[in-house]
């Protein structure tokens, strides 16, 4: 592969997952102005614990918010790590979110609090995070560690922050399971490489 094609095919997987990702956050604006257009008919798509009929809402949760600063809240992290982590391939990307969205709300199901409503994007971003991280150290890519890195240092705090159990009205545990989700999705889709194959 030539240098120019190699500079092109970056670029051109830096417009797909930047229009991915502007995307994915518009249509979250989109589904929280119809819910308050519908009188909040969206928010019944949250997730209520042990409830057999409520697994049909894992997956539309994580696209579902309370309230336009909930939205806005999600946006910008959701935004930049997303971005980031689609830059090493949609299909990687999208199998990594299917697997933290599936892993996080089937968990939330499980383990949170009898009687609540969990819904939300922050479970998706905690496991973007978690992957972010630790994906460059499985790798063994430096510039994946450190953008990693760089993600620590930015939103650390907000993270561990967001996983402490005190804080009302907050799901630490789809903060949780949605990190351990994405730590897990960095080990499970891990590049392989043939003897020989330079990765770039």
């Amino acid at each position: 592969m030539t240098d120019s094609e190699l500079e092109w095919s970056r670029g051109d997987r830096a417009k797909a997952a930047a229009k991915l990702m502007v995307g994915w956050v518009a249509l979250l604006w989109l589904l929280e102005a119809v819910d308050v257009a519908s009188g909040h008919a969206l928010d019944g798509l949250g997730i209520t614990p042990r409830t057999p009929s409520e697994l049909v809402d894992v997956v539309p949760a994580a696209f579902i918010h309370f309230g336009f600063a909930h939205v806005a809240a999600n946006s910008v992290p959701l935004l930049v790590m997303g971005f980031l982590a689609a830059l090493g391939g949609i299909r990687r990307f999208l199998a990594v979110c299917a697997l933290i969205v599936v892993a996080d709300g089937l968990g939330v199901w499980l383990m949170a609090p009898a009687h609540t409503n969990t819904a939300g994007a922050s479970g998706l971003i905690f496991g973007l995070f978690g992957y972010l991280v630790v994906t460059g150290f499985v790798q063994r890519r430096p510039l994946g560690i450190l953008v990693g890195l760089l993600v620590a240092a930015i939103w650390g705090t907000s993270i561990v922050v967001g996983l402490a159990p005190t804080q009302s009205g907050v799901s630490w545990q789809g903060h949780l399971l949605g990190l351990l989700a994405g730590v897990a999705a960095a080990f499970l889709f891990k590049r392989r490489t043939g003897r020989g194959v330079v990765q770039v």
